[in-house]
C-alpha cells in the first residue's frame, strides 16, 4: 500500500474551462446491483414495504445527477439538458443505466455516474430489510460494474 502523506503540495482546485466553448455533450453509466430472488420477485410485483422501487430509485438517481457539484467537490456546475434512468432486469440483479446531455464547456460522465450510484444504493436501501440474513448481514446484495458505458462530444 502506497501512503500519501509525502505528497508536499496537496492543494485542490478545479480546472478552468472559461476558454473551452459550448459544446453538446452527453455520458452514459451503468452499473448492476444483484438481490436475492424473492427479493427481485417482490420488486417486480410491487410488494416491497418501502413502496414503488425502481420509482423511487428513478428521482433518485435524477436528483443525484443533479446535485453532483454538491457532492464531487472539484465538478463544475454545469447546465443539464436531459437525464434519463432505465432499469433492466438481468439474472440475479437489476441493471441501472442513466444517460445525461448537456451544452457546456464540460462532460457530463461524472453526473452519470453520480446518477447510476444513487440509483443502485436507493434500491438497495429500499430492500435491505428483504435482504439481510439472520445475523443482520447481506451475503447476496452487492453493487458491481458501475462505468462510463459511453461519452460523447458534439452529438
Amino acid at each position: 500500500m502506497v501512503e500519501f502523506s509525502h505528497i508536499a503540495n496537496d492543494r485542490a482546485q478545479m480546472v478552468d474551462i472559461s476558454a473551452k466553448g459550448d459544446v453538446v455533450r452527453e455520458a452514459v453509466a451503468s452499473g448492476k446491483i444483484f438481490l436475492r430472488q424473492d427479493t427481485l420477485t417482490a420488486i417486480r410485483e410491487g410488494t416491497v414495504v418501502k413502496g414503488n422501487v425502481l420509482a423511487t430509485a428513478r428521482v433518485a438517481a435524477t436528483l443525484a445527477a443533479k446535485d453532483t457539484p454538491h457532492l464531487i467537490p472539484m465538478c463544475h456546475s454545469i447546465p443539464i439538458s436531459s437525464i434519463t434512468v432505465d432499469f433492466m432486469d438481468g439474472n440475479g440483479y437489476i441493471e441501472s443505466t442513466v444517460r445525461v446531455k448537456s451544452t457546456g464547456k464540460t462532460g457530463v460522465e461524472m453526473e452519470a455516474l453520480v446518477g447510476v450510484s444513487a440509483a443502485l444504493l436507493t434500491i438497495w436501501d429500499m430492500v435491505k430489510s428483504a435482504e439481510k440474513d439472520a445475523n443482520g448481514q447481506y451475503p447476496v446484495t452487492r453493487i458491481e460494474g458501475i462505468c462510463v458505458v459511453e461519452k460523447k462530444k458534439g452529438v
